[in-house]
């Protein structure tokens, strides 16, 4: 199979028509023992688009999936790329107000749903404007199976395919739109400049156990397909599910490190055979050096790419190539990599333009691969790309001479638990109208399990006490689990700046005294 004859291709419905052809027969999707090949891919694909029209979802409409992965889900969203139609899988660990305020922020005009969410869907769409149409799994796929593949119109490169919701910092999560020509637009150049581990053999496979609700999950997808390889999906992460499929012949995938950690320190990594494994790819949070040496042991034969890039530059945009991890560490290893072909970084000051290397400022992105904004939120947008198209990404770095960037601070208070985004005013508003609590601010304090975990630091009320247990549950109840604080410290009053504003700084301060930097 020659490697330049899908070169050019930066839109899924040229590419599942491609394979289809060169491949008819190979695995796509594989499942829990269902398979579904490529021929099979791209006539379900169709059916899908049929069963989509016949409900009323054309072009631009936006249609979500509730659930955790699958291989029901691959094919819906790959459907919704061919035609332009707007996949948005929604965090099925979210409780239920948030998956609410995403439906509504949407206006879904169909919500399928893995069985397990088919209740909480339906009782939330019954509450919204548009009033989605709730489809169970089983029922799509009975209706999938009874609809006849229709001609479609395939969609422009440049209209949005995927939405999906990047947590807000100040409070509701944004809807990030992403076209075909992100999503695949950084394959061409990685091709042209040779980069090795941007080429697939056939009877490679993607494990997909990142959840697809991220880029780190539906991006792993995207590349699976568009190099005609199998892509091997689990429901969710299990440090024996990934065991397993690496057993089962998975030679790519992507993790965060709190995964790897279990990964590495499963009793059964002892004798499961990495051999297969040709390359892991990690990021999301920081890599401690000492796991990464335990992980390049464990899995000897396999190339560790470290990814960096967010949701809203379609997943990575730099990578540290394997050439640049040591056993015994090196100071690139603590850095992000450098640019990938395709696209531009550059570290910038508050005045927008570059510092001089070794100087902290802001990591700013200019790529094909960039969104092109933020759904229904113009200002949001005008915030994060500015007028010549470069990315704001919020975080604080310092280049080096080479061009690698070494990630310092997050200059919003972002806090990343097991690789999960979490912002801490959405954590506060949860905590805020809690009757005993006065004040309420949230930091992120080292953890070796998550690289870091959410702690509240609480003011209560005149007359009143709270125990740590009871602000926690009152969290629970509002937002997900992950969000909630996994600590709380009562405090009797918060630290501030002239101005008034709380100093989250001061708050982390004691906790990361002796750490490297103030992001684990």
């Amino acid at each position: 199979m020659g490697q330049n004859a899908y070169h050019a291709f930066i839109n899924f419905d040229d590419i599942l028509n491609f394979w289809a052809r060169a491949r008819p027969d190979d695995t796509a999707l594989e499942q829990e023992g269902r398979t579904t090949s490529y021929s099979q891919l791209e006539e379900n694909t169709r059916r899908i688009i049929a069963l989509m029209a016949a409900n009323g979802v054309t072009k631009g409409d936006r249609v979500a999936w509730l659930g955790k992965n699958s291989d029901l889900y691959c094919q819906l969203y790959l459907a919704s790329a061919r035609v332009g139609v707007v996949m948005v899988p929604v965090g099925w660990r979210l409780a239920p107000p948030e998956i609410a305020y995403i439906l509504k922020d949407t206006g879904a005009k169909i919500v399928f749903t893995g069985e397990d969410f088919t209740e909480t869907a339906a009782k939330i769409a019954s509450e919204l404007p548009a009033n989605p149409i709730v489809m169970g799994e089983a029922q799509t796929r009975r209706a999938i199976a009874a609809t006849e593949p229709g001609e479609h119109e395939r969609v422009g490169d440049d209209e949005p395919v995927l939405q999906l919701y990047t947590s807000g910092t100040t409070g509701n999560p944004k809807g990030v739109m992403l076209s075909n020509a992100n999503l695949l637009g950084l394959r061409n150049p990685g091709n042209e400049a040779g980069l090795e581990w941007n080429f697939y053999e056939g009877g490679e496979c993607m494990l997909v156990a990142m959840p697809c609700s991220h880029i780190g999950g539906t991006g792993l997808v995207n590349i699976a397909i568009v190099n005609g390889i199998r892509t091997l999906i689990q429901a969710e992460f299990t440090p024996v599910g990934v065991l397993e499929a690496i057993e089962n012949g998975a030679t790519h995938m992507f993790i965060v490190p709190a995964a790897l950690q279990m990964v590495v320190q499963h009793p059964r990594a002892v004798e499961t055979d990495f051999s297969a494994l040709k390359y892991l790819m990690y990021g999301a949070a920081p890599m401690p050096l000492e796991l990464l040496k335990e992980a390049v042991r464990t899995m000897p034969n396999a190339g560790f790419l470290q990814a960096y890039g967010m949701t809203e530059t379609s997943g990575t945009i730099s990578i540290l190539p394997p050439a640049d991890h040591t056993l015994e560490g090196n100071q690139r290893m603590r850095s992000a990599g450098k640019a990938v072909p395709g696209a531009e970084i550059q570290v910038r000051g508050p005045d927008n333009k570059e510092v001089p290397l070794g100087e902290i400022g802001e990591v700013c992105v200019k790529s094909p691969s960039n969104t092109a904004g933020y759904w229904q939120l113009p200002d949001a947008t005008r915030e994060t790309i500015d007028a010549d198209g470069w990315l704001h990404t919020g975080d604080a770095a310092i280049m080096d001479e080479d061009g690698y960037i070494y990630i310092q601070d997050r200059i919003k208070d972002m806090i990343i638990s097991g690789g999960e985004n979490v912002y801490p005013a959405e954590v506060e508003n949860a905590i805020f109208g809690h009757p005993a609590v006065a004040e309420v601010a949230v930091i992120g304090v080292p953890s070796e399990q998550w690289g870091e975990e959410v702690k509240a630091c609480v003011v209560c009320k005149p007359g009143h006490n709270v125990e740590a247990g009871d602000i926690i549950a009152y969290a629970r109840e509002r937002v997900a689990a992950f969000k909630a604080p996994k600590s709380v410290d009562v405090i009797a009053e918060m630290p501030r700046n002239p101005s008034g504003k709380i100093l989250r700084r001061q708050l982390r301060e004691p906790y990361w005294a002796g750490q490297e930097r103030q992001v684990s």
